[in-house]
Formats: C-alpha cells, structure tokens, sequence
C-alpha cells in the first residue's frame, strides 16, 4: 500500500462522495495508475457491521445532518429536515439501494424530442444515447454482477413477487419477472450468494448485493494509487486566479480544517450535497458559486415519481421474507401519451418492516383504519411506484439560512409536483390496486411518496453551456478541471432506478479523464 498522499500534492485526482458515482470513479481512476484522495463525510462499515434492525440501520448510515424543505410536496409538511433517505458513509447509498440496475430506454436520452415541449416543465434532450451508453452498461453490468443480464441468472421469487406476478399477468402485463438485480445470484461469482435474508436497506450482511463500500473501495486501495479519508467533510473548492480549480478545504474528524491541492477535483455528494458545494463555494471571481455561470446550479431538482400501493389478503404473504425489491412490472415504463402523461413508470416489490411501515404509511393517520391495517402486516403484499417525473426550473437545490455544525449553509430542497407527476401517480395507484384487486385483495391502500433516494439533476448534462452545469463527460462548463460524477448530472430522470446509469457514467468519465491527464490536456 502507498502512504498517504501529502495535502501539498497537487497532482492528485480529488474525488468527494464515494458512492455510486464517486466510489467507481475512484476505484476506476486507481485502476488506471491515477493517484487519488477520495473525501467521505461518513465513517466505514462494513458487512459485519450492518444492523439487521430498521431504526438501528437508520442511525448507523443515514445522513442526518440538518437540511431544510420547502414546496408543496409532502415530504416538507411530513419530514421537513429528511427530504431524502440517503447514506453517509463509506459506499454512500450504494450500501442502502435495493439493487435494482436498469439501463435507461433509447426514448429516455431524449425526452425532448420524443415528447415534445411540456409546459412548465425544463425538459432537454441529454448530450448522449442509448448507442453511445451501451458499452458502458455492459461494463456497469458485469461490475455489479447484474442478473438476468451475461449468462446470470435471476433471483428466486418470494411471496410478496408471486402474488404481484400473479395479479400481473392476469391484468395482462407480459413484462413481469425478479428484475435486473446487482445481488449475486450464483454461487459462482466474486461476492457470496444471495441469503433471502431481507434486509437489504440496512446494508448486506452477506455482501451478496454490489456495494462500493465493500467492491470498488477496497478494490481502488489495493492498488496502491486510492487514499479513502473519511469523516472528511469538504467545506468548499478552491481557484486560482485563472478560475482553475486548485483543491477543497475540509473539515476532519476533530473539527480541523485541512486544505488538500488537486490537479483535478470531481464532486459526487449527492444531488443536494454537490450542488451545496459548488454554491458554498462562490468566490469574487464566482459570485454565484463555482459552475454556474448559467444560472443552472441546483436547478431541474427530480426524484422519481413514487408512492407505494399495499395490498392486504385472507391469507399470510409475509412479503419481508427474501430479496427486497427482485419484482418487477415494466410495462407501463414505455412512453405512450393516450394514457394522460409522457414518460413511464416501474411497479417494484418493496416490503417495509413495521416501524418504517408505521412512520411511513401516513403520518398522522392514527385511526381505526391505520391500526388495522398494521394489524394486517402478516397479510400485506406490498409494491412501490418509481417513474419519470418532470423537471422544473423552480425544483431545486439553494443554499438554506439554516448552518451545519461546521458553520457551512446546509441545503434547500423545494419541490412541488408537476401535473404531469400527478396523472402518472394517480395511473399507477389504480394499476397497482388492480393487480392486487386481481388476486382477491379485501383492501387496497395507495400510500404517498417516502423521502427520497433517488436524487437526480441540480448539476445537468447539456450540449450548449447556456443550458446546464457540465458536459457530456460530466466536466463542468466553465471550469476545465472540475467535474460532476453522480445522478445531479442527470438530463432527465427517465423511468428506471439510476444506480446502473450512475455506474456506467463513472466508468465513462474515468477513461475519459484518465486519457485526457496523460494526454496533457487536464
């Protein structure tokens, strides 16, 4: 193993976040003899770590650094300071995400295009296509061990996916089975297989599911040329007088502020935290924070559409049993404009354990027919909504008056629901019900949209400058040597789960960076 790289050494490759996008670069970067300091805010953990326990879990890895909300979704009114369920640690959401790992359509990459201007929407076309991406998705696939994709196979389907497919396929749905998964499915891959534990949202005790935390970092630091630093919370990135970038200060764990050069700096914290940074960061020469010549940092915030429908039968389905989320419906996911709104949705299985059940079912419902519903648990199958929803200038990531613990602005999010949004949800609650109606359900229960995880746009790829934050590769507009490396870059949010995309983005831009540094010309 290399020592550390010196905080003077200003021919590293400065990466901050370390999941999906942050942690495959880095590991990408290293594995292409690139020297690289990558900065976590979080701490370390590992599979014998992870708590088979909701709440537990939830302490251990989520970030619970005060934000603040705003907007007429729900979220502000219900969970004003946790707009989203994401990690703070080594691996980032990687260690949370459900696994599910599906490419983009060749519609998605256009949406522009193929579903014409929408008012009040900001929709662009992205500077890339399926064809461009595909050898990068075959990659990401083979990284993260992607079922049903190669010659690996599916995972097994548990009770709560039988009783969704069933009510599917008697609705007619064709496109119907355990999903694309980065949970190993064999017993003959690099990662253990698949227990049917069914804790995946609390990190993989078995690490049969692909997490950065315990791949790709681990991976990047054998090869001597990555240096995790974690609890390194970056306060902003510094310039020189030419605007080019020439590190990030950061605090550590005892509240030092440290100063780490860099020939390069890549930002992947996150769809609230990278645009924080790039804001936290202005500076006279750039007033209005570093990238945003155009005004668009922050901008065209997205999560997914989402909402859940829980179905409750006569008889036991115990849907915690198994893999989380290896169900899916992708038929509603194609773009067909006579159902009321462009773009498409996924109906996933997803299980809640009771305390996350309780809290997020309907906070404040505490009647007769929330508590019975609870009492049903046994009973319940349960599906989760995930679709393309709108962006919107005015959905976005500012800087709050509210200060972290470091003295730093913490982050805004203001979100409200597009009409568009809406005709998709309310299409999907009612397939949702139907598909549990078909399979004799005594009661149907759509359920409004959780905290997010899926965090998309507020750093936007764009051809033209005036339009967006970075490039095709992720490179910022006004400054050459600094990019963006997670789903803040996204265009348009398109139908499907990002991870994969993320993923696949990552490796994309490590080669190109990685050619672009011997080349010279970074």
């Amino acid at each position: 193993m290399t020592a550390p790289f010196e905080l003077t050494d200003d021919s590293v490759v400065v990466v901050i976040g370390t999941g999906a996008g942050g942690g495959v670069l880095a590991n990408e970067l290293a594995q292409r003899g690139v020297s690289v300091v990558a900065l976590e805010a979080g701490g370390r953990y590992l599979p014998e770590d992870y708590v088979n326990d909701e709440w537990d879990s939830f302490g251990q890895l989520a970030w619970t650094d005060t934000r603040t909300t705003s907007g007429d979704w729900r979220v502000a009114k219900d969970f004003s300071g946790l707009p989203a369920w994401i990690v703070k640690a080594v691996g980032g959401t990687t260690t949370h995400w459900a696994g599910a790992s599906i490419r983009f359509q060749p519609h998605e990459w256009k949406a522009l295009t193929n579903y014409g201007a929408v008012d009040g929407a900001t929709l662009l076309d992205w500077p890339i296509d399926a064809e461009e991406m595909a050898p990068w998705y075959d990659l990401a696939e083979a990284k993260l061990g992607v079922t049903r994709t190669g010659d690996r196979p599916g995972l097994p389907g548990n009770n709560n996916f039988k009783v969704f497919e069933a009510g599917a396929r008697k609705l007619g749905y064709e496109e119907v089975h355990t999903g694309r998964m980065a949970i190993q499915s064999t017993d003959d891959g690099d990662r253990i297989k698949c227990q049917q534990t069914g804790f995946c949202f609390q990190g993989c005790k078995w690490g049969a599911k692909w997490s950065a935390a315990y791949t790709d970092i681990p991976d990047g630091e054998a090869t001597g040329n990555l240096e995790v630093r974690e609890k390194a919370h970056v306060a902003r990135i510094l310039h020189d007088d030419s605007g080019k970038v020439t590190g990030v200060e950061y605090f550590d764990e005892d509240g030092n502020l440290n100063f780490q050069a860099a020939r390069i700096v890549a930002v992947a914290g996150n769809s609230f935290e990278s645009p924080r940074l790039l804001l936290n960061s202005a500076s006279s020469m750039f007033p209005d924070g570093l990238g945003n010549s155009s005004g668009h940092v922050g901008r065209h915030y997205m999560r997914h559409l989402t909402g859940s429908v829980y179905g409750i039968f006569d008889k036991p389905v115990r849907m915690w049993r198994g893999t989380t989320m290896a169900g899916i419906v992708a038929d509603e996911s194609k773009h067909d404009p006579s159902r009321g709104f462009v773009g498409g949705y996924e109906l996933e299985t997803l299980s809640l354990g009771l305390p996350f059940m309780a809290a997020f079912l309907d906070p404040g419902a505490w009647g007769r027919e929330f508590t019975s519903a609870l009492d049903q648990y046994e009973n319940m199958a349960g599906m989760w909504i995930v679709g393309e929803d709108m962006p919107q200038a005015d959905n976005r990531v500012t800087l709050s008056d509210a200060e972290d613990q470091w003295g730093l602005k913490v982050a805004n999010v203001h979100y409200s629901d597009h009409p568009n949004d809406i005709a998709m949800r309310d299409h999907a609650y009612r397939q949702g019900a139907a598909i549990y109606d078909a399979m004799g359900a005594t009661r149907t229960m759509p359920t409004p949209p959780y905290p997010s995880t899926h965090n998309l746009g507020t750093n936007r790829m764009s051809e033209r400058p005036e339009d967006g934050v970075v490039n095709r590769w992720g490179q910022t507009h006004d400054i050459a040597n600094l990019f963006v490396s997670d789903g803040s870059q996204f265009t348009t949010g398109a139908a499907e789960n990002p991870t994969l995309t993320i993923v696949a983005l990552a490796i994309r831009q490590a080669d190109h960076i990685a050619s672009e540094m011997s080349a010279g010309n970074l």
